[in-house]
Parts: C-alpha cells; sequence; structure tokens
C-alpha cells in the first residue's frame, strides 16, 4: 500500500502523506515523497501542494526505526543531501497544508516548501531534544534561516509545542487559516502560483534559496546567470506583451 497519495488538480501536483496512524517517517516513506516529487515534475505540473490524509500532518519519525534499521539517512551524507536537493530545489513551487501536528521530521518537512499554511488547530515542535537525539533533517538551521539563531535554539533545545500563530508571527510559515478553510485556501495558493509563469518563478525560487542559504553577494552572483537561463521564456514574452496591449496583471502564463 502507497504511503503518499498523488493526484493532479489543474496544474497542481497534489501529494498526499498516507501512511497510518501519523505519517511517521522513515527511510521508505522520504524515498516515495521524493519519487512522487519528481514525477509530478515530470508529469508538467506548475506546483505541488504537500498535505496530509491523516489526522496529522507529520508527527515525526518512527521511533523504533533507529534500532531496526528502517530510519538510516541521518547516518548517510549522500542520501540526505539527495532528499534536501529534490524537496527544497525541485524547480516549480511547493506549498504545504498542515493540520493537526508538525513535530519533528514533520516541522522540517514543512520547511522544505516555499510557503505554508496552517490550521489554527496546528501546532508545531522541533522536540527531538525531548528523547535525546539532533533534529535529523536540518531542522535546526532551517529555524535559524527562518526565525534567527535565538528564536531557533529556543525552539529546538527546549522541544516544546508551539501554536500556529506564533510560527506565522516569527516567519516560519506564511498563514494560519480556520481548520474548515485549510484544504481550500491552501489549494487556492497552489493553484495561483500554478497559473504564474514557471520559469520566472523557478528562477525567483533559485535565488532566494542561494541567498538564504549563502548569502545576498552569492546570489548576486549568479542574478545574470539565472535571468540569462529564463530570458527566453515564452511565459516572458507573453507577459510583456499583455502588459502592453492589455495592461498589467492580465497575462495568462502558460508555463513555458
Amino acid at each position: 500500500m502507497s504511503s503518499v497519495n498523488f493526484s493532479i488538480d489543474g496544474a497542481v501536483g497534489v501529494v498526499s502523506l498516507a501512511k497510518p496512524p501519523h505519517n511517521l517517517l522513515d527511510d521508505a516513506l522520504i524515498r516515495e515523497l521524493l519519487d512522487v516529487y519528481r514525477h509530478a515534475v515530470e508529469s508538467k505540473c506548475r506546483a505541488i501542494l504537500l498535505r496530509s490524509d491523516m489526522r496529522h500532518f507529520c508527527a515525526g519519525a518512527e521511533m523504533q526505526g533507529f534500532e531496526d534499521g528502517r530510519v538510516e539517512i541521518q547516518h548517510n551524507e549522500k542520501d540526505l543531501a539527495e532528499y534536501l536537493d529534490v524537496m527544497e530545489n525541485t524547480p516549480i513551487p511547493t506549498v504545504a497544508a498542515v493540520n493537526g501536528g508538525a513535530l519533528g521530521g514533520g516541522l522540517e518537512l514543512v520547511m522544505t516548501c516555499d510557503m505554508a499554511i496552517a490550521a489554527d488547530t496546528a501546532y508545531f515542535g522541533q522536540v527531538e531534544s525531548m528523547v535525546g537525539v539532533l533534529p535529523l533533517l536540518g531542522g535546526t538551521q532551517r529555524l535559524v534561516q527562518r526565525a534567527g539563531v535565538v528564536r531557533a535554539k529556543e525552539i529546538a533545545m527546549i522541544g516544546r509545542r508551539f501554536p500556529p500563530q506564533a510560527f506565522e508571527k516569527w516567519g516560519i510559515i506564511n498563514h494560519v487559516v480556520p481548520e474548515a478553510e485549510l484544504q481550500q485556501a491552501s489549494l487556492s495558493l497552489a493553484r495561483q502560483l500554478a497559473s504564474g509563469p514557471t520559469k520566472i518563478l523557478g528562477g525567483i525560487k533559485r535565488l532566494a534559496n542561494i541567498s538564504a542559504r549563502e548569502g545576498v553577494e552569492a546570489a548576486d552572483a549568479v542574478q545574470v546567470e539565472t535571468n540569462r537561463a529564463v530570458w527566453d521564456a515564452k511565459d516572458r514574452k507573453r507577459g510583456l506583451e499583455a502588459f502592453v496591449t492589455t495592461g498589467p496583471g492580465t497575462s495568462i502564463f502558460e508555463g513555458d
């Protein structure tokens, strides 16, 4: 039985975690998730919505898996690098829709996405320190990126659960919505991104990621190269033509 469901809504690839009971992460689930992301890109999706079919978004790692060999990504630099590359550098926008708990590896999954919307009943925590392990999928350093070093230390060292409003205030997620509105709000955002100039959005994503990891100077160093790579995109030409003929905001982009 698949632990990750995939469907296509227009130009949005909907990736749904579906591993009972709480989408606990192990190497097999991670591999399946990477395969589904790649399939979404190959299927010409223009955005990905990552969500859960379970009660919780993801309650962390399969703890028993540390003892029986089902969770070994934390010991393999190559596998970890592949996971981070696919999840963060997929060349289309990604949106997380968070219900229930996003704890440990679940929070780390959320932070691989370009944007995140949470239900007002959701909760977050980098809780690994409570069981005597490090955050294993890059959570500490990504909390520093988003919320600053002092707040990141508090979240990861104390290991308590936080309401979504706190994470929104600290810039770790984008928006909090009523639980009943989560699916529609997140799908609407993904659809909006999927209707944009896909290659140009990919360029923005690349520069933003480089800047977050290596600083503004590193992003500046590849600014011209990134622009050159998307300059011949048909969507760029469509956008300029629409601006001249019918005004700003009237372009219909096709993703090429």
